[in-house]
């Protein structure tokens, strides 16, 4: 007979073994947790998958997946993100670096768009690196940079991963996206720091913008603003504001909201039958630059227009995605981009994406409740503890090592559903702080994403660079940035309060 602890590592070495095969991560996980749960207790034991998709059901934050996702795609796809990287380009040209700190700033903002590291290393692969390398950067440097800034999607908020961790740890999601944010901007600052000193020590490394070019931004050109379009953009947010603050009220029956619901799509259909006939432009004479200062403001309005009314309480989280969905969708129709391409590979990515992470969600809470049936975290607990004498500290770092481990050959969400069940009421035992713990986990999933001979952000930058960049270049370019976030690292581990001190002062402050 075995003992639960026995059955625990079973449970733990069966799942490793199947995903060292091949299998789907959500078909690993949660085959072996309905076998064990059916092996344990009979037939009974089929409540607990099912129970775990009913509490995944009725989770009401995990709205918010689609819709960060959606924003995410329509930005991306219009090319907005384009626009975004000629603006960093002209107005960081003319600093030592200043390419290469504009393209972290260009990865910073596209993480506030999408969440995703793989959208961040797509943009900065395609748009930015083209760039860097026809100005003469160093190659190493500029692989290192896109791969160290694309990382930052998963810390910054909106974090689809810090989701998937609030749903696996149940935290609150708003919380752990706050506690990511100076941690997000300190780590962007560090790299920005360490480029422009690098730079400045080696200029070739990164040349500045040559005078001819910057002269040409200088001149002056015309901008057209589409005063009618931006003026039902405005009226329709102000709408919405109103109808929550209960200034407009809604229609209570079914009937009247079936009758506003088609009114209002039959005013859109109107509006866009005949938008050029009731289009009024404006036109205002300024230089090229000023232009791309407005075009690069764009996605901050998206960011701050769904987190100023989520934290000042106006709206919910999920009502703060359906804001940044809605306003990222708008933004793409009022600058001519909102082609039927782009909204059907928008709404096929999304629904792809959306559907993966709930199927690797549902798997991780059945292994997690089979885990807690069997009460293997306290036993490890005591393992440690107890019979090895480990310190909660030496415990905390050892499951950190194991991430960057597991990093080699599994991406962030593979590496948080196989451990969590056993990690997090770790944690939780050892008496640390889940929503401080959420950020380290996401800081050491991005240094494993960089970390050789198998990392993930490696592997997809050698498929997306030119030929010109050897795997060599790839692997030597990582290691000042790798060096980097471990320092990061080890001061959110020292100084907790750096991830805590802003959710705290929203929340109770």
């Amino acid at each position: 007979m075995m003992s639960y602890e026995e059955i625990a590592l079973f449970m733990f070495v069966s799942m490793m073994l199947m995903l060292f095969t091949g299998q789907r991560v959500f078909g690993a996980i949660g085959g072996v947790a309905a076998a064990a749960a059916l092996l344990l207790w009979g037939t009974g034991g089929s409540d607990m998958p099912f129970s775990a998709a009913m509490k995944l059901m009725k989770w009401y934050p995990l709205l918010t997946l689609p819709m960060f996702i959606f924003m995410g795609y329509v930005l991306s796809e219009s090319k907005i993100a384009d626009d975004l990287y000629k603006m960093f380009h002209v107005w960081m040209g003319p600093v030592s670096g200043g390419l290469a700190i504009g393209t972290i700033g260009l990865m910073v903002l596209i993480a506030a768009m999408n969440g995703l590291s793989v959208a961040g290393m797509a943009i900065g692969s395609t748009i930015a690196l083209p760039e860097l390398l026809k100005r003469g950067y160093d190659k190493r440097m500029v692989t290192g940079v896109i791969q160290a800034g694309s990382s930052l999607g998963i810390l910054v908020p909106p974090s689809v991963v810090l989701v998937l961790y609030a749903m696996i740890a149940r935290q609150p999601v708003g919380r752990l996206w706050l506690a990511g944010i100076i941690p997000g901007l300190v780590m962007a600052g560090m790299f920005i720091a360490y480029i422009y000193l690098r730079c400045k020590i080696t200029p070739a490394l990164g040349p500045t913008l040559d005078e001819e070019e910057r002269a040409r931004y200088e001149r002056d050109a015309p901008l057209k603003i589409n005063v009618t379009g931006w003026g039902i953009g405005i009226a329709a947010t102000l709408a919405f504001w109103m109808a929550k603050r209960g200034i407009i009220v809604l229609p209570k029956t079914s009937l009247a909201s079936g009758i506003f619901v088609l009114a209002v799509l039959l005013s859109a259909a109107l509006l866009y039958r005949y938008r050029r006939e009731i289009s009024r432009h404006v036109t205002i004479h300024m230089p090229e630059k000023y232009h791309l200062l407005l075009a690069g403001l764009l996605p901050l309005i998206i960011f701050f227009s769904m987190m100023i009314p989520f934290v000042n309480g106006w709206t919910s989280l999920t009502e703060s995605s359906a804001v940044g969905a809605m306003v990222a969708f708008m933004a793409a129709v009022l600058r001519g981009r909102m082609t039927r391409h782009v909204f059907e590979v928008s709404v096929r990515q999304t629904l792809s994406i959306s559907c993966m992470f709930m199927w690797i969600i549902l798997a991780a809470m059945a292994f997690g409740a089979v885990f807690d049936g069997l009460g293997a975290v306290k036993a490890i607990e005591n393992l440690f503890t107890e019979k090895m004498g480990l310190s909660p500290w030496t415990i905390l770092i050892l499951m950190q090592l194991s991430f960057l481990l597991m990093g080699t050959f599994l991406d962030d969400t593979a590496m948080l559903v196989i451990v969590a069940p056993l990690y997090i009421p770790l944690v939780h035992q050892l008496g640390f702080d889940l929503i401080w713990y959420g950020v380290l986990y996401t800081i050491t999933t991005q240094i494993a994403y960089m970390t050789p001979p198998f990392g993930y952000n490696l592997f997809l930058m050698r498929a997306m660079a030119p030929p010109e960049i050897t795997l060599r270049d790839i692997y030597g370019s990582i290691v000042p940035f790798v060096g980097i976030m471990v320092l990061a690292l080890t001061v959110m581990m020292a100084f907790p309060e750096i991830s805590l001190w802003l959710p705290t002062y929203i929340y109770d402050g």
